[in-house]
């Protein structure tokens, strides 16, 4: 089963925002080869800032995008900046991205590698025509404390109410993934609402994956929660909802 089914996304013409840590690169990457081996156009961009992508068509703007956009292609779409990163395209670039692609992915927000984070009061940055936005988290997050595994990790000790030492164990990161202060802020209404369990490369994890899907779905009955390995060929490892 490919991502994309494995999600639910939205049919038709439109952006799937990423947030959260733990695998958003990758994710995004999975689902633009998804897009292209399916016969699509996909663009991958970013409102933040990613690395320049390895083994894609990279362009700065809207000029040569319709051109870029074959049938069964991907390209990135992002401004350099002096830190050697890409940065937000423009509005302009990005819709003309919307008019042009089969799906938009764009990573709306930054976890500086750490597998979970907390949104900040400029967090996340979700481009107009989202219709989809999928929240991510590391498995590895789990067990360990809270402000070693954690961006931003006084905002999630405050919105959790727990102290820096916390252990974030799979109820704690249920509540972080579906609360609207949490990776669900900003979520456009009518948006669909998706959370990605990623890095259950083995028993343990794939444990701590199921239960922290029961809780989210406690929290907010009906999402769709995937359990992954975005590192893996076959990357889909279990679906609730």
């Amino acid at each position: 089963m490919t991502l994309l089914e494995a999600l639910d996304l939205p049919a038709g013409r439109g952006c799937t925002a990423l947030v959260g840590g733990g695998g958003k690169t990758s994710l995004m990457y999975r689902l633009g080869a998804e897009v292209a081996g399916a016969g699509g156009r996909a663009v991958l961009t970013t409102t933040t800032a990613i690395r320049p992508p390895e083994g894609l068509p990279l362009l700065t703007g809207a000029a040569g995008l319709e051109r870029a956009l074959e049938p069964g292609s991907a390209v990135c779409l992002g401004r350099p900046g002096a830190d050697g990163k890409l940065h937000h395209p423009g509005q302009a670039a990005l819709a003309a991205a919307l008019a042009l692609a089969d799906r938009v992915v764009a990573e709306a927000d930054g976890a500086k590698g750490l597998p979970a984070k907390a949104p900040s009061a400029f967090e996340p940055v979700i481009p107009l025509g989202t219709d989809s936005v999928v929240a991510v988290a590391g498995l590895d997050a789990v067990g360990r404390r809270l402000d070693t595994v954690c961006f931003r990790s006084g905002l999630a000790c405050h919105l959790l109410g727990v102290p820096p030492d916390a252990a974030l164990m799979p109820a704690l990161l249920a509540r972080l993934l579906t609360s609207p202060a949490g990776q669900r802020k900003g979520v456009p209404p009518g948006a669909a609402f998706r959370v990605l369990l990623n890095k259950a490369d083995g028993p343990e994890r794939l444990r701590a994956g199921e239960e922290t899907a029961a809780r989210v779905r406690a929290l907010l009955p009906g999402c769709r929660v995937v359990v992954a390995a975005l590192r893996q060929e076959d990357p889909v490892r279990e679906i609730f909802g």
